[in-house]
């Protein structure tokens, strides 16, 4: 006996998907920068070197001195001369007070009181070594230096951001079927 049969035929359904990637772009522009360095403040002050000579003791030494130094020179040379004329006196007057112990002091007193006593003979540097004195002060130099800090502007600029976007679309590539037969065999 026979018995009928079912065929089915059967076919899915398909989606079919279409897909667009989207597009990004940043683009990041520079900052605006401008940067001043102003000069630095300086300022000196200088204080002259100073030189001094003195020059006095050589000309005194050349007997070329002032009036009033020649003057004071003058005095205190009398004044010696004065003393070592009565210690002189005093000396001479003591020996012709004791005489009689003989001695012939008129004879000798006469020859010194008649004559100078010999002069030397030597030599003399006029001016003597190192009667010019010198004195030096070294010129001092004051330096200020104010250093400016930089000026500097910046001006950051915002990144430009595009973006298109993606898109998906779906569709039916395939419908679903389905086909179902009796067959009797």
């Amino acid at each position: 006996m026979q018995f009928p049969q079912i065929r089915m035929q059967s076919q899915m359904a398909q989606i079919a998907i279409k897909q667009t990637g989207g597009v990004q772009t940043i683009r990041q522009p520079q900052a605006e920068q401008t940067i001043q360095q102003p000069k630095a403040d300086i300022s000196m002050k200088t204080r002259p070197s100073k030189l001094t000579i003195d020059q006095t003791k050589a000309w005194e030494d050349m007997g070329l001195m002032h009036i009033s130094k020649r003057i004071e020179t003058f005095a205190n040379e009398g004044k010696q001369g004065l003393k070592e004329g009565i210690a002189r006196k005093v000396r001479q007057g003591d020996e012709l007070m004791k005489i009689e112990n003989g001695g012939n002091p008129l004879a000798r007193q006469a020859a010194e009181n008649g004559h100078d006593g010999m002069k030397s003979l030597g030599i003399d540097f006029i001016p003597s070594h190192f009667s010019v004195k010198t004195t030096y002060e070294p010129s001092e130099v004051d330096i200020t230096v104010n250093p400016n800090p930089p000026i500097i502007q910046a001006t950051p600029n915002k990144p430009i951001m595009e973006y298109q976007p993606g898109s998906v679309e779906t569709s039916m590539k395939q419908y679903p079927s389905l086909e179902i037969d009796v067959v009797v065999e």
